[in-house]
Formats: C-alpha cells, sequence, structure tokens
C-alpha cells in the first residue's frame, strides 16, 4: 500500500493547505473507476465524496456513483455534461480533465489501496479539525465556560472520528437496511421462533417482546417497592450469562443472544448491587447475607456463585449525579474498551440535564430522555433506563400503572421504543392487613382477617409486568413469578397463567 502522504505548499498558502492528503491518489482511484466501473464493487471502506480532499474529486466520485447506481455507465464521456459548467474543471482545463484521469492505467492495480489511503486521510483532516476546535475552545477563558462540557462534546467529536462517521453521514441502502432485518429473522428461527433481539433469560418475556433489541429506547417503570431494580438486574444477569455461555460454546458474537452489559447505577453502590445478584443467584436471602445471618452451607452456596460470577461480562458504574452528556461519554468508553452490548440506567429521574435551563425539570427530563435515544442509536445497542412513576397512582382504586404516570415529561413515553411497568398487587394487599385477631375478639374481626388471608394467598409472589407500549409488537400484559427473598423474578411454573390476561 502507498504511504500515507503530505504535501505541504508554500506558507503564503495558509495552514489549509498543510492539511494531510494524496492528490495524486484521488486521481488515480477515479481513473480506475471510469476505466472500470465494478472497481466500486469490492472496496475495503465506504467510501463517500466529503472523503475527497479535492472538491472537485468528490464532485466526479458523486456523479459517477450516481450514474452507477443507476446501471448507467460512468465514463469521461458520459460525465462530461454534468462538469461542462463547472468553475473547478474549467481551472484544470476543462472537461478534457475526465479524460487524463484515466490517461494510466495504475490506478486499477492499486484501487483499493487508494481507496483505503483517500479514507484514512480523510479521517487525519478529521482529527486535526477536532484538534484545532478542542485548542481553540480550552483558549477561551470566559466565565460561560464550562470545561467538563467541553471535555464531553471533545470526546463525542473523537468517537465520531474513531467510527469514521464524522461529517460522513450514515445513510444506509434498503438493500443494506433489508439485510439487517433478515438477519434479525434467522435469530429469531434459530432460536425457536420467538428471540430476534438479546435474551432477557425470561421466556414468557422473551415471547412476548421477542428480546431487547438494538437502538432501542426501553423504559422499566414502576412505584417504589415494586421490585424495577430487582428486574433490571436479573435481565443484566441473564443477558451477560448468556453471552458468556453463547461464547464459551463457540457461537460467533453475531449469533450470540447474551450481551456484554453496562450497568450505571445512580442510586446503589456497586457493592450494593453485587449483594443483589448474588443473593438471586445463590438463594440466600439479601436480608440475610446484609446482616451476617447465614449458615455455614449457605456461605458454601455464595462462595460458589462468587466464582462463577468472576468471569461475568457485566460491568457497573455507580457514580453518583451524572449529566446525560457524561453517561454517553462513559458508555461509549465502555464499548470502546469492552465491546459492551446491552446498557442499564438506573434511574432516569437521577439524571441531570446539561442546559442551563433553570428549574424547568420538565425540560431536563426531555433532555434526558432524547439523549438515553441517542445513545442507543450511537451505539447501536439496546438502553434500558428505570423510571419513577408519579403518586398519582396511589389515589386510584386499581393501582396498575399506566402510561400518563410517567413522572414529569410526556417525552419519555414519546421517546421511548418500549415501556414496561412492574406491578406486584400483593405490595398492596399486604398493606391492606387488618387487625389481627385475637381471643376474644368479635367474630367479623375473624372474618375479615380471614378473607384478607385468602386475598393474599392468592396474589402472593405474583407480579405482572404490562407492556404499555411497543413500536414492534402488542402490548398487554406478563405474568411472573416474584421470590421475595432474593428478589428474583422467572416464569410461573403453570405457563398457561402467564399470559391469561393479555388486553
Amino acid at each position: 500500500m502507498p504511504e500515507l502522504a503530505l504535501f505541504p505548499a508554500p506558507a503564503s498558502a495558509g495552514d489549509e493547505r498543510q492539511l494531510p492528503r494524496n492528490i495524486e491518489a484521488e486521481a488515480a482511484f477515479l481513473g480506475a473507476i471510469l476505466i472500470d466501473n465494478r472497481v466500486v464493487e469490492d472496496l475495503p471502506v465506504q467510501l463517500q465524496p466529503a472523503h475527497f480532499f479535492e472538491a472537485l474529486h468528490g464532485r466526479i466520485f458523486a456523479q459517477a456513483m450516481a450514474l452507477i447506481e443507476r446501471n448507467s455507465i460512468a465514463t469521461p464521456v458520459t460525465l462530461k455534461p454534468f462538469f461542462e459548467g463547472d468553475e473547478a474543471m474549467k481551472a484544470v482545463g476543462g472537461v478534457g480533465y475526465l479524460a487524463q484521469l484515466t490517461g494510466s492505467g495504475a490506478g486499477l492495480i492499486g484501487a483499493r489501496d487508494f481507496a483505503r489511503q483517500i479514507y484514512d486521510l480523510a479521517l487525519l483532516r478529521e482529527l486535526v479539525d477536532v484538534g484545532r476546535t478542542l485548542v481553540e475552545n480550552a483558549l477561551d477563558t470566559s466565565e460561560s465556560v464550562d470545561p467538563q462540557a467541553q471535555i464531553e462534546e471533545a470526546e463525542t467529536a473523537l468517537y465520531k472520528v474513531a467510527g469514521g462517521e464524522a461529517e460522513m453521514g450514515s445513510v444506509k441502502s434498503f438493500s443494506t437496511a433489508s439485510l439487517t432485518a433478515l438477519q434479525a429473522a434467522e435469530r429469531a428461527l434459530n432460536s425457536g421462533g420467538h428471540l430476534s433481539g438479546i435474551t432477557t433469560g425470561i421466556a414468557s418475556v422473551n415471547a412476548k417482546i421477542g428480546g431487547m433489541h438494538n437502538s432501542d429506547l426501553m423504559i422499566l417503570a414502576g412505584r417504589p417497592g415494586m421490585g424495577k431494580t430487582s428486574l433490571a438486574t436479573n435481565i443484566a444477569y441473564n443477558a451477560a450469562e448468556r453471552w458468556r455461555r453463547d461464547s464459551d460454546d463457540g457461537i460467533p458474537p453475531e449469533k450470540n443472544m447474551g450481551a456484554k452489559v453496562a450497568f450505571f447505577s445512580l442510586e446503589m453502590s456497586a457493592d450494593q448491587l453485587a449483594t443483589r445478584v448474588l443473593a438471586e443467584q445463590s438463594g440466600v436471602s439479601g436480608e440475610a447475607l446484609r446482616m451476617g445471618k447465614i449458615s455455614k452451607e449457605q456461605f458454601q452456596q455464595l462462595s460458589r456463585a462468587a466464582q462463577e460470577l468472576q468471569t461475568l461480562p457485566l460491568y457497573i458504574d455507580d457514580t453518583p449525579g451524572l449529566t446525560i452528556a457524561s453517561l454517553r461519554t462513559r458508555a461509549r468508553r465502555l464499548q470502546r474498551r469492552h465491546d459492551i452490548g446491552f446498557i442499564i440506567v438506573d434511574y432516569l429521574q437521577l439524571l441531570q440535564g446539561t442546559s442551563k435551563g433553570g428549574d424547568n425539570r420538565v425540560q431536563e427530563i426531555s433532555e434526558i430522555s432524547r439523549g438515553l435515544k441517542t445513545l442507543a442509536k450511537e451505539l447501536n445497542v439496546p438502553v434500558m433506563a428505570l423510571s419513577q412513576l408519579s403518586r398519582q397512582v396511589e389515589s386510584r382504586e386499581d393501582k396498575r400503572p399506566q402510561l400518563s404516570d410517567l413522572r414529569e415529561s410526556g417525552s419519555i413515553e414519546q421517546d421511548a421504543d418500549m415501556v414496561l411497568f412492574v406491578f406486584r398487587e400483593d405490595y398492596y394487599v399486604a398493606a391492606r392487613e387488618p387487625k389481627r385477631p385475637v381471643e376474644g375478639d368479635d367474630v367479623k374481626i375473624h372474618a375479615q382477617h380471614e378473607e384478607w388471608a385468602a386475598e393474599m394467598e392468592r396474589v402472593f409472589g405474583l407480579a405482572e409486568l404490562i407492556v404499555a407500549k411497543s413500536r414492534h409488537g402488542s402490548t398487554g400484559k406478563i405474568r411472573l413469578h416474584f421470590e421475595a427473598k432474593t428478589t428474583k423474578f422467572s416464569d410461573l411454573a403453570d405457563e398457561s397463567l402467564a399470559y391469561a390476561d393479555y388486553e
């Protein structure tokens, strides 16, 4: 491959002339295309007109590609009408320049190398631009300057350069998009016909939503005590464990049904989350674990579980008070370092916005929800954000949540691809326990408590996951089993009951 070349111009030409470029490589590559249009069918990179340093070369490439995509032939003759009035073309001698590009067939031999060099030099120029902007902003010492925000913006710009995205766009042809959709359908078929995304580890949930899909923002909401964080940690463990298991079985990453997980915990510390996961997987009560009230046998169970979790690809960031910009920056770093495929945020209302909009909380939440959706698309991973619900739920006779209960902003519902509510009726029934009867109490008191006990027995250990919004499928309810001792959600033993209440 030719060496990357710099062609410095005289100092009077200005700094822009010092940018990395190889005009000869651009000309040779364009000549190869005009000699044999099939060159563009097998390129190592996705070249765009903006990748060319010489603007005229970018326009020639764009017009040639437009003809090729219409199944026409791109040659100096067919391109000539498009450039007869082009001032830059006149400056290099007129449309005869198109024929000059094909004067040597050398470009055909090294077309792939030239394409890679054009692309790499474009990234270097973009890197120079990011550096200049960073220096200019850092030299600004006015009172309104926010250094942390500048760092986050610079990291965002560098991330785009690393992905080759800066100023190049992300337009996909329908054929590319349809191929991705077909691959998702193949995953669903190979998994048994119901799982096209990342597994939740709960069969009835997978059957309803098809797994968690890349670029989706999922909102998991509920009132305090419903088990939002517990369900999130269950799903995080299940996805990470499936990734490990499929990887050990030699399944390639594109067919792996699990994912490496990043868990941003703004409410609980990393060790508290680890305690929950240990309790869930060992079967030892989380309360007993925290208080040390465990037997030697239970300690051995914990030790075995802890040993198995050593290689679990689950990464916890418990930094408090994150802004949405900081969270996105940290998520990008984690993906670069660990190839993260699933992100959980606990919880949305504890994030802070970056705009200086005063006390407008609705506007701030809107910024946060849009930022989370942007993150899901940018990293092409599912993002699950936990959310609180407003107190108006408690004032209704039926405590089941509704979309209107999402706190502080309708933008959460609008930005989300899926909204899930966790509801446990036994939580509310337990709170209504009447006076416990004692010897000598009235028969009515005994009857009231017996009626309550019967109701409690009916709902104890049952939970509902309500799919209130889904851009990809139907809404409805899934009944799950909830083990309060270990805060673990699982499928009901009697599968016929799981979907009995679908709406």
